[in-house]
């Protein structure tokens, strides 16, 4: 069993946010993505300091599949830099779990 994470994302448009979600989830990358509409992101850019709104991309996968989904989202994603974060989880239901599990390709993903 390969270790799950979770990986954050923000998007600059929900159509962009819908794109990724639906193909890495169709591509079996990540069991799900919830998209989170209304995210204010403060953050220093080229010397400045911006704010933007953006949709939160959280996807629930395994780090077998990780490397897959981060070229995926790169592929996909118009920020040059795309935000990508890849947190352990520790707990969870164990239903879920398994779910999540049977739901992400491991190991020769494409």
């Amino acid at each position: 069993m390969s270790a799950r994470l979770v990986v954050l994302c923000a998007s600059n448009s929900e159509e962009e946010a819908r794109r990724i979600a639906r193909a890495v989830v169709g591509k079996q990358l990540a069991a799900c993505v919830n998209i989170v509409p209304g995210a204010t992101s403060i953050y220093r850019w080229e010397g400045a300091i911006e704010e933007a709104s953006e949709w939160l991309l959280l996807m629930k996968t395994t780090a077998a599949a990780y490397p897959h989904l981060e070229r995926e989202i790169r592929a996909l994603h118009s920020y040059s830099v795309p935000e990508i974060i890849a947190l352990p989880i520790e707990r969870g239901a164990e239903s879920y779990l398994s779910w999540m599990d049977a739901g992400t390709v491991t190991g020769d993903a494409t």
